[in-house]
């Protein structure tokens, strides 16, 4: 389990119950929650998922991040690996949100941290994952990135990624880490 990872200008740790407000904050924010699941509940009901989610990382079945930045450590964000898939041996990730205190580079760093995580530490030989088709400058990032278009739905494109495309987009953006 990786706990704490950092890059140039961010980091990942893992979300602690402490983090529930600020986690709330970012799924209630209307410009930013327009493309991930919905969310009705209050900071309490944020809290009781976060419990939750505490068991599955235990068992190692997910992990969900908080982003802060390095000169600061204030929170801007969250991603999460989840949806380990052991015949295939590939994980998602997803519930990446980033807030207007990032830095420049927050998206790139955090995507090359996600997957060091799942390709060099959890050994994952693939990563799945899904993009709403109206989140045009997220599928534009993965497109950019190199992910592999798989297919779509009415909602969702969905996207694989491999550790030989990492490696390549690790070279390209070294700077940052």
């Amino acid at each position: 389990m990786v706990s704490n990872i950092s890059s140039k200008t961010i980091s990942l740790s893992l979300a602690k119950l402490s983090d529930s407000d600020f986690i709330f904050s970012l799924r209630v924010n209307e410009k930013l929650n327009k493309y991930i699941s919905t969310f009705s509940g209050s900071v309490k009901d944020q809290h009781r998922w976060l419990e939750d989610y505490k068991k599955r990382e235990c068992d190692e079945r997910e992990f969900y991040y908080v982003i802060r930045r390095n000169d600061s450590d204030l929170p801007i964000g969250t991603v999460r690996l989840y949806d380990f898939i052991e015949n295939s041996n590939s994980f998602c990730w997803g519930s990446w949100v980033i807030n207007e205190n990032k830095t420049p580079s927050s998206a790139i760093e955090s995507a090359l941290l996600v997957y060091k995580i799942g390709f060099e530490y959890l050994r994952f030989s693939g990563s799945h994952f899904f993009v709403d088709k109206r989140n045009t400058s997220v599928v534009d990032f993965h497109k950019k990135s190199g992910a592999i278009f798989l297919g779509e739905d009415d909602i969702n494109f969905f996207f694989n990624y491999t550790p030989d495309l990492y490696n390549s987009l690790k070279e390209k953006y070294k700077k940052f880490l």
